[in-house]
């Protein structure tokens, strides 16, 4: 019987992950070969014994999970830059060390948040509906009418790498002026984009666009509510590509219903996936993305890479490369 570590992987990852697993020759590998999944049963009995747990952003590790796994699980890595599926005060608790994937999905978060902020403000999807089913007559002067970025004030809520990078990537749409709001000022950061900070009210009552980049926490958890919303301009575009939970969708539904927020688009909901009969989309200034926003091969490729080699060098005791320090 092999010596060396067992690991589970909960989900069929990229290629270059699953390579570098496979040909460390540090490890016993079993994983959940599927797209899809692994159930909940089925996670339970695999990690019984396991040295370590490789996971994506779809699995709750939580005490259940801990307890099953027992005191041979030393080591925890996620295929994610969020971590709210995790219970860090139990693997906290249970000394269990936690690499994470921030940074390598920097870039296309941002691309994904500004083709979404973009297809919101101009209404594409309402418009490409429209011309394949007909709707396409004569040209009229307000018809699909949209709101433009330039000369526009876009409000970060929540000012790290992605806020950065998405500000940056709509400075060339002649933006007039970005302000942002965090647990606190973020000058370095802020200086990057030549960002104003305000209080939560003015983000709301100035901005144009707002985009949520923020982490789900219970201090951010559903922080975009009715007060966000009331506050804002009727012309304002609401963009969300962090999680769902820091959005009170009811709240929002109204918004977007009464006329409160000219639109919204959403890449992450609670739940995911969203029921279809869900009332958000029954509006047609909602444009709701499946949770698509690091979805491009060279990201996830390298979101693998990054979670394989965190679960090695937590393994041999070495530094992760990027680790939760709990």
């Amino acid at each position: 019987m092999s010596s060396l570590p067992r690991v589970y992987v909960t989900r069929k990852v990229p290629p270059d992950g699953l390579q570098i697993l496979r040909k460390s020759g540090q490890v016993q590998l079993e994983l959940w070969d599927s797209d899809d999944p692994v159930p909940r049963r089925e996670l339970l009995k695999k990690v019984k014994g396991c040295d370590g747990l490789l996971c994506v952003l779809t699995e709750k590790i939580d005490a259940e999970v801990l307890d099953a796994a027992g005191p041979t699980l030393k080591v925890l890595s996620t295929m994610s830059v969020g971590f709210d599926h995790l219970s860090l005060d139990e693997l906290k608790k249970r000394r269990i060390r936690v690499g994470y994937t921030p940074e390598v999905l920097t870039d296309a978060v941002a691309e994904l948040t500004v083709a979404l902020l973009l297809a919101t403000s101009r209404r594409l999807i309402e418009a490409a509906h429209e011309a394949k089913t007909g709707g396409w007559g004569t040209w009229r002067t307000q018809w699909l009418c949209g709101y433009e970025l330039a000369n526009s004030t876009v409000g970060i809520l929540g000012l790290g790498r992605i806020g950065v990078a998405i500000a940056e990537r709509l400075k060339p749409f002649k933006v007039k002026r970005f302000i942002y709001t965090d647990v606190e000022p973020r000058p370095e950061l802020a200086e990057m984009i030549q960002a104003e900070y305000v209080s939560m009210d003015d983000l709301a009552r100035q901005s144009d666009f707002l985009a949520a980049c923020c982490a789900l926490t219970p201090e951010t958890q559903s922080i975009c509510n009715k007060n966000l919303f009331s506050n804002m301009k009727k012309t304002s575009i609401f963009i969300n590509t962090s999680r769902g939970g820091v959005v009170n969708q009811e709240d929002l539904y109204e918004a977007l219903a009464t006329g409160e927020i000219a639109g919204a688009g959403l890449d992450v909901t609670t739940p995911e996936p969203l029921p279809t009969n869900h009332p958000l989309f029954t509006l047609k200034n909602c444009v709701i993305l499946p949770h698509i926003a690091s979805a491009s091969y060279t990201t996830r490729n390298a979101m693998s890479a990054l979670a394989a080699n965190n679960l090695l060098a937590g393994l041999r005791g070495d530094r992760m490369l990027k680790e939760l320090h709990l």
